[in-house]
């Protein structure tokens, strides 16, 4: 037996088979609902035994909640690399690209999004404010505040408005609009976003 084959792992790491476990639910999920996928359907889609997926979930719920974070901190590195690339002044460009990563995130993802947060479990008035998201616009809000990019008096409350109001006129425009202008749904979040601080709409 060569030193290559005797030093592989026999079992894989278990982040990685947790994330197998993960992605597995979410495909099935995704595919033909939460009520309809079994545990047995998410370990043989995993490819492994059923006593396995007990070692890191206690429930359907319990993923389900696992993969709830795992949604918002995707969703937030997206967001937190848009911001990132702009220039280290560019205040309102930074506001600007949290608006388009924002929106962009949430409705390219907007079926997990619903089956995560609305489909499998009811809406509570924590899961709707209390996220990383709202988190690092309220961070944003605050450093630009700092830096004397624009007066905010109340930037948690004004994380919250504009992550709401955000939310509110995406899903308006999905359910009504064939197909969802984009641009032009940016565009007019931006400027709510720019008024919200004081700036100058563009």
């Amino acid at each position: 037996m060569s030193a290559k084959t005797k030093s592989r792992p026999r079992t894989k790491p278990p982040g990685q088979r947790r994330d197998e476990l993960m992605n597995a639910a979410q495909q099935l999920f995704l595919q033909q609902g939460v009520a309809s996928t079994t545990i047995e359907q998410i370990t043989s889609t995993a490819d492994v035994a059923k006593g396995t997926f007990y070692l890191y979930f206690s429930s359907k719920d319990d993923v389900l909640a696992a993969l709830g974070d795992r949604y918002g901190q995707d969703r937030l590195a997206t967001v937190r690399t848009a911001v990132a690339l702009k220039p280290a002044d560019d205040w309102k460009g930074k506001l600007a690209a949290w608006a388009v990563a924002t929106v962009s995130g949430y409705l390219d993802s907007i079926g997990l999004h619903d089956i995560l947060f609305y489909g499998s479990r009811p809406a509570t008035r924590e899961g709707l404010v209390d996220n990383v998201t709202i988190d690092f616009l309220c961070d944003l809000l605050q450093a630009g505040s700092r830096a004397h990019a624009w007066s905010v008096e109340d930037p948690r409350f004004v994380a919250v408005f504009l992550f709401s109001a955000l939310h509110g006129v995406v899903d308006d425009a999905h359910i009504k609009e064939k197909h969802v202008n984009r641009a032009r749904l940016v565009h007019r979040l931006q400027q709510l976003c720019f008024r919200a601080v004081s700036l100058p709409s563009i």
